[in-house]
């Protein structure tokens, strides 16, 4: 199938997040990065790729100062801002100290002495945004711009837990985090991620040429060949097989 691809009559912006097998700032590589190199490629357009907190990227695209992000997740705020291109759908959980006993969610919830952390400006699934809220109203949520920062005050005690997604596997599987954690299921289904395209920036008949290059990538193999090289196979095509909204 052939299209009329985006027009590339102007520069684009697209920013990256620090967050697990995304991006690593440290190692400048993974799946965020690689999908936007291959939208590049397809689109032949030029795109300024730059690196900025999760809570800046939203701004700039609701402002219509940033054109592009990836691995969004939507909600009634973001739908007056922002159109999203679907291609991958995960689960959320609850990475808790050991010794804080919890074996279902709301053990967190009734326990007022543990303290949840969060990034900055991130939403999850259905009930992973309740814990969120619910807890935000009793003072018990502390707030970081990036996972790293999270882990260590998880090992310091100074919270007890945290929200996390497959994309946080490495981190978590690394000893010194193991051997202090479990991890407990909301039982959410899985929520869908994709491109983010600022409404202001991009008229809906641009975003629809964008969105066509991801269903390209989805259909011909290119998004699972990408996930592939961070997750096993079967993982992957979990993640990548689903209806999108």
């Amino acid at each position: 199938m052939t299209f009329a691809g985006p027009d590339c009559g102007r520069t684009y912006t697209l920013a990256l997040h620090d967050h697990g097998l995304l991006y690593s700032a440290e190692t400048d590589k993974g799946i965020d990065k690689d999908i936007a190199e291959e939208l590049i490629r397809r689109s032949a357009c030029k795109v300024n790729v730059s690196l900025m907190p999760r809570a800046r990227i939203w701004q700039l695209i609701e402002s219509g100062a940033l054109d592009f992000s990836l691995s969004g997740i939507t909600n009634p705020e973001r739908e007056r801002f922002a159109a999203f291109a679907w291609y991958v759908s995960n689960k959320y959980y609850l990475l808790t100290r050991k010794d804080a006993a919890i074996g279902q969610i709301s053990d967190f919830e009734r326990n007022d002495k543990l303290q949840l952390g969060v990034i900055r400006s991130f939403r999850y699934s259905a009930n992973a945004n309740l814990l969120v809220d619910r807890l935000t109203g009793a003072n018990r949520v502390s707030q970081a711009g990036g996972l790293l920062p999270l882990y260590e005050l998880l090992l310091a005690n100074k919270i007890q837990g945290m929200i996390i997604e497959p994309f946080d596997y490495p981190a978590i599987e690394t000893r010194r985090i193991r051997d202090v954690t479990n991890i407990v299921e909301f039982n959410d289904p899985p929520v869908p991620h994709g491109l983010i395209m600022s409404k202001k920036a991009l008229s809906q008949e641009a975003r629809e040429k964008w969105r066509a290059l991801i269903e390209e990538m989805r259909a011909d193999g290119s998004m699972q060949r990408i996930f592939e090289r961070y997750f096993k196979a079967d993982i992957a095509t979990s993640m990548l097989e689903f209806s999108a909204p």
